[in-house]
């Protein structure tokens, strides 16, 4: 603080005048002391800075005196207003003081004239009163007249003489009205309330008004429900019902449009206003609709019956739209825009009925007829895609008359039930088949010449009728229906193989005794059977595929599986007969007796001509691989005897004779095979060639070569083992254990993988083995 505030306050302190110091005050100016004290202390804390001493002072003496002068101009601002203000106050006493005063004046005028008010009253009263009475006397005439009139309405009502009858009806609403209007009041006002024995003593005496109204709505809307008949013999009733609606609906529009438009007292709506007939007039031609259509061969509509329903359907509908477009339309305004109306209306009554019909438990000729008429038939030109129908509704803004999911509910309800029909008659043709299996008489043979039963036949049929039948209604559903037959038909195969495999342990109990002689050829005629199944099912499969939507289906593997597992079970069991056949005569061979003659050979031969002569009567391409089948088996089972070790050499003539003689066979068989239309050749290996192959290594002379020819052998036929060799070995008797040795470390030692194509043969043949496991000094040892 400076010393100038020092000494104001030493002098203020002086003067006699008492003042009161506020706490605020001294605690601000003790933290002003505080504050100035630490600035001091930090501005002169060095000797040298109190030379600055006087231009701080000065400094501060000019700040005090500029917060000086702003406190002093606030305060002066501070003043000017509050006196304006007290100003203001004083004004406004004095315009309150007034204010009362006159209402003090108007509040002793009215207590003057609240006698005369009373007065008034009883006048307003007797003014009603004058009025309802002047009403009365005025409306009189009209009043003695109303039941008359009443009564010849009614007559003209019940003579449908509809538009005479609305005459006067209107007639009497107005007399009612005008009654109401006068005992209500002047038109400016309308602030009379009817008391409610007023309004129940107008009732009460137009009570046959609203009779009328509803007698004749009740001859109007049967008029108007029967406008279709009515149309093709006298279409004047429903001509005239018409125009009665249209003036009821500018009535009621007239109404409305004057309460809409009033500015001041809004005139009370008639009684029974409005009516909206010409929204009635459409409920009523719908409901005339749905009446009309229910009774169309409802009672049959299920079994069989569903068809012929659905046809009377469209055939009503059409000649109904026929005369609705043709006749009907040029009884009402263009604004009815009736032939739409009644399109919506049809086109509802199908949504409900249908809907009805699709949850029924249906068969799948009902789903089939459903899906085709709600798909094609109702959406053809025959129906609503009429092109003159079109231009009235297009169809599409009503929607489905199913939804999508009640169409694939649909959809998937007729797969099911034809999968339920497929399976029984896949069931009924196994049987069937299995029947004919034990006939005694050779399988029927196509235009081919090969072996077949009905059984391919009846399945094909069936699967691509179906199929065909699907793609009436849409794609996706001959889809479902081309997956569901081809499941179907991998479970039957399955039943398929287990029957063969059964019909092959019956044949194989006793084959002696066996009665059926033609098992063979029912087994060939099965592989025919798989084979045109397998051309079906691919046929179906490209159909399954032949759509972009669907090339990313799920294609049911299981049918070409289960055919090829089928057809290599029957060709197994082919093979097995033609072993049980052939096994007798392979007894006979390399042995003694079949050194010095080859009847053996010429038995199996004729065996195998009889086979090939069955296997021509096979489809491609499973004939041409029976025989090579027979053909492998034939040489494997060669070789085989071979391995027996029946015969073994003891000269060397006995090598040469036995050589020369495999020779023979092989030729034989080969010719044999070059006969039957084989190559006698499986990949790179001619299977005929291994026995003249085997025929060389016996009739090597020297057996230091035998390392050599074995080597030979080894290239052409890498599965022989060690085991074949030594048997082989054996066989030419004279090959010593040093030879023995040193061809079998070179097998050992080779031992090349198996090529790529090659099919193993030494691996079906085993050795057998030997009895004496040590050779002994013995007479027979060798």
């Amino acid at each position: 603080m400076s010393d100038g505030d020092r000494i104001g306050c030493d002098n203020h302190e002086d003067t006699p005048v008492p003042v009161e110091v506020w706490p605020e005050l001294e605690r601000a100016e003790c933290l002003a002391r505080g504050a100035a004290l630490k600035w001091a202390s930090g501005v002169f804390c060095q000797p040298e800075h109190l030379e600055r001493l006087e231009q701080y002072r000065k400094r501060e003496s000019q700040r005090t005196s500029s917060i000086h002068s702003r406190l002093k101009s606030v305060v002066q601002s501070y003043l000017e207003g509050v006196d304006w203000g007290l100003g203001q106050l004083r004004e406004a006493r004095e315009e309150l003081s007034e204010a009362s005063h006159d209402l003090h004046k108007a509040k002793l005028e009215s207590r003057k004239n609240s006698e005369e008010v009373t007065v008034l009253e009883k006048l307003r009263e007797m003014s009603i009163s004058h009025r309802q009475l002047l009403a009365a006397v005025s409306n009189l005439p009209r009043l003695y007249k109303v039941q008359s009139m009443v009564l010849e309405t009614e007559r003209l009502v019940e003579s449908r003489r509809l538009l005479e009858a609305h005459a006067r009806l209107m007639e009497l609403e107005r007399w009612q009205d005008e009654v109401l209007l006068q005992l209500q009041g002047p038109k400016e006002t309308f602030r009379t309330e009817l008391t409610p024995e007023d309004k129940e003593l107008v009732r009460n005496y137009f009570s046959g008004v609203g009779r009328l109204v509803d007698a004749l709505a009740k001859e109007l809307w049967a008029v108007v429900g029967s406008g279709l008949s009515l149309s093709r013999q006298n279409p004047t009733p429903f001509v005239s019902a018409v125009r009665i609606v249209e003036r009821e609906e500018a009535l009621d529009e007239f109404f409305l449009e004057e309460r809409r438009s009033a500015s001041g007292p809004i005139r009370p709506m008639p009684p029974g206003r409005p009516r909206g007939w010409r929204e009635r007039f459409f409920k009523v031609l719908e409901e005339a609709v749905l009446a009309r259509f229910r009774s169309i061969s409802y009672l049959h509509t299920r079994g069989p019956g569903l068809a012929s329903h659905l046809s009377a359907l469209q055939h009503g509908i059409m000649g109904d739209l026929a005369t609705v477009r043709h006749l009907l339309e040029q009884c009402v305004p263009p604004h009815y825009h009736l032939t739409r109306a009644y399109l919506r209306s049809c086109h509802q009554f199908l949504q409900a009925h249908l809907g009805l019909v699709s949850g029924w438990e249906l068969e799948s000729g009902e789903i089939f007829a459903v899906l085709n008429w709600v798909l094609h038939i109702y959406t053809s030109s025959e129906m609503m895609g009429d092109p003159d129908l079109v231009r009235e509704l297009d169809i599409k803004d009503l929607g489905p008359l199913i939804s999508q999911e009640g169409l694939e509910q649909l959809q998937n309800k007729y797969v099911q039930k034809v999968r339920k029909s497929v399976s029984e008659w896949m069931h009924k043709a196994l049987e069937v088949e299995l029947t004919d299996w034990q006939r005694d008489q050779e399988p029927d043979i196509d235009h081919e010449g090969c072996f077949h039963t009905s059984f391919p036949t009846i399945i094909t049929q069936m699967l691509e009728e179906n199929a065909r039948v699907a793609v009436m209604i849409s794609e996706a559903l001959r889809d479902q229906t081309i997956q569901m037959g081809l499941y179907e038909m991998e479970n039957l195969l399955s039943r398929f193989r287990d029957a063969i495999i059964e019909f092959g342990k019956e044949h194989h109990k006793d084959p002696k005794t066996n009665s059926n002689k033609f098992y063979l050829h029912y087994l060939l005629a099965c592989i025919s059977n798989c084979i045109i199944l397998k051309t079906s099912t691919e046929s179906l499969q490209q159909k399954l595929c032949s759509f972009p939507s669907n090339r990313m289906s799920r294609i049911p593997p299981g049918p070409l599986a289960g055919l090829d597992r089928a057809v290599r079970k029957a060709c197994r069991l082919v093979m097995d007969h033609l072993l049980s056949e052939l096994q007798p005569h392979l007894q006979g061979l390399l042995s003694r007796t079949w050194l010095d003659q080859d009847d053996a050979t010429r038995e199996i031969c004729g065996i195998l001509e009889h086979h090939c002569e069955l296997y021509n009567k096979v489809h491609q391409p499973c004939r041409q691989r029976l025989k090579e089948e027979c053909q492998w088996l034939t040489v494997v089972e060669y070789i085989r005897a071979l391995m027996q070790k029946r015969l073994v050499c003891r000269s060397d003539d006995e090598r040469c004779q036995l050589a020369q003689r495999l020779a023979q066979d092989a030729q034989q068989l080969r010719e044999h095979f070059q006969s039957t239309e084989i190559d006698g050749t499986t990949g790179e290996v001619t299977t005929t060639a291994l026995i003249l192959a085997l025929a060389d290594l016996l009739n090597v002379k020297d057996p230091g070569m035998l390392t050599l020819e074995i080597s030979g052998l080894v290239t052409k036929y890498p599965d022989i083992s060690e085991e074949h060799v030594s048997v082989l070995l054996d066989i030419r008797g004279d090959v010593s254990k040093d030879v023995r040795v040193s061809v079998l470390d070179f097998l050992e030692q080779s031992a090349p993988p198996l090529p790529s194509g090659y099919r193993p043969i030494f691996t079906e043949i085993l050795v057998p083995s030997s009895k004496t496991q040590f050779c002994l000094p013995t007479v027979k040892c060798t």
